[in-house]
């Protein structure tokens, strides 16, 4: 049985293309026309989340009225999502299918955050669709993109941010303010602000946490200062998050039948891409592990994921070629591990995301400034 994404309203917008409807407004294209615009990505922030801890982000869930949010796509992860953004393009065609994918040329998993350089993966070749700020300069409009200085020249900012100038700045609330001043000083702009602090606090510490509401207030503060005349600013997710307690981890290894099929263990605990054998049955596999995972997550062959329009309406050769020969998608809030890893530090994150949830898939979709009702 084919994965299915969950029913949604006709009307629900997507993050794909959120930065493209921006730098439309700057063009003077459709009902508004702005001098320039900014795009703010706070990472993990979850549309629902966010209104339960309403009290701690009163700028934000001041200015969001019922309608404005998105839906991000699957899987729900930042390599996936961001470069859907930034991009307009669905993972099925721009790649990044995930977590932690297969480079078949090379046999082995490939972090798509941290791994180009190490993997050898060519930014430009792997990441092949045009981003927004390439569609920018292409019609004589500068842009920017802020973020800290550790990811200024990694990999993964040359596969989803090139064409943009990068500038790095330390503080999100010192970003935002770089931001608005670039906007006011460069007529035509597109600006586009990363915030990390929300999704790093929730992955240590949990969206229940102290940490996480402290992080939450930082990036709510930071946005209440004024925005210049005539700029449009948008403040999005990638995807949201939630808790996953200790006692919903399931860890597989030796002990379960599918994992004799399995040769690389990929994805992220959510949402799992499983390379199987060469001389694997995959649909034997499958049954497999739809046994070892009967009501904690859903499982089907790569053949039914991309059928069922799980990585977008098209998926390109390149994209197929990194999707597992089978994708678990884990429900509620459960987590999969690999228990033969050698390396098990990931079991101590908190908040975590990738799957179908609507707490990971609705994320705030914000107008302000030049933008704002």
């Amino acid at each position: 049985m084919p994965l299915m994404l969950p029913s949604e309203s006709a009307a629900a917008r997507s993050i794909v293309g959120v930065a493209d409807d921006l730098f439309a407004a700057v063009r003077g294209e459709g009902e508004t026309r702005i001098r320039s615009g900014v795009l703010i990505v706070v990472d993990g922030l979850g549309a629902i989340s966010l209104r339960a801890h309403a009290g701690h982000a009163r700028f934000m869930t001041g200015h969001m009225a019922k309608r404005d949010v998105a839906m991000s796509v699957f899987p729900s992860t930042t390599a996936a999502a961001l470069t859907s953004i930034l991009t307009g393009a669905w993972p099925g065609e721009h790649g990044l299918v995930g977590y932690r994918v297969l480079d078949r040329a090379r046999d082995r998993l490939v972090n798509q955050l941290s791994e180009w350089e190490a993997a050898g993966v060519d930014p430009l070749v792997w990441q092949a669709s045009p981003t927004v700020f390439e569609r920018a300069a292409d019609a004589g409009h500068p842009s920017f993109a802020l973020g800290v200085a550790a990811y200024a020249h990694s990999g993964f900012t040359h596969a989803t941010l090139r064409g943009a100038e990068f500038v790095s700045v330390a503080s999100a609330a010192r970003r935002i303010e770089t931001a608005y001043d670039l906007a006011a000083r460069h007529e035509g702009a597109i600006v586009y602000c990363y915030l990390a602090d929300v999704d790093k606090a929730g992955h240590k510490h949990g969206i229940a946490s102290p940490e996480w509401i402290a992080a939450l207030e930082d990036v709510d503060a930071a946005l209440s200062r004024a925005v210049p005349e005539g700029v449009g600013v948008v403040v999005t997710a990638d995807h949201g998050m939630l808790d996953v307690p200790p006692h919903r981890q399931s860890v597989f290894d030796e002990t379960n039948q599918g994992m004799a099929e399995v040769r690389h263990f990929g994805g992220e605990p959510r949402m799992v891409h499983l390379y199987l054998n060469d001389d694997a049955d995959h649909d034997r596999a499958a049954a497999l592990w739809r046994a070892d995972t009967d009501g904690i997550a859903d499982v089907a062959t790569r053949a039914d994921a991309i059928a069922a329009g799980m990585f977008g309406p098209h998926v390109t050769d390149a994209a197929a070629s990194r999707i597992g020969d089978l994708v678990i998608a884990a429900r509620g809030n459960r987590a999969l591990y690999d228990g033969t890893a050698a390396d098990q530090r990931g079991r101590g994150m908190i908040g975590q995301h990738g799957s179908l949830t609507p707490e990971e898939r609705q994320v705030p979709l914000i107008r302000l400034g030049a933008l704002g009702r």
